[in-house]
């Protein structure tokens, strides 16, 4: 087998596992193939695949000050009431 030969066969491999992976779908072979292109000439260069961005905390809104619920607010904001003159 040449390395052409073994090149196609990863290839081949991994496209296999991309559509099985995304449930099979009908008519992506050529996405799938190149893909796979990309992820075998990756692997051969040493270089690690792009890993998917999380989403920072702060981002997610975990750093944000919760809001109060509106009772505690309305409480805060509303003027006591004076008693009346007699």
């Amino acid at each position: 087998m040449t390395m052409t030969d073994d090149r196609q066969e990863r290839i081949r491999n991994r496209a296999h596992q991309i559509w099985q992976e995304e449930g099979q779908p009908a008519g992506q072979h050529e996405r799938h193939w190149h893909q796979a292109a990309a992820d075998v000439d990756r692997e051969d260069s040493g270089t690690k695949p792009p890993m998917a961005k999380k989403p920072s905390k702060t981002a997610a809104g975990a750093g944000k000050a919760k809001a109060e619920p509106k009772e505690a607010k309305a409480a805060k904001t509303s003027k006591p009431k004076k008693a009346a003159a007699k």
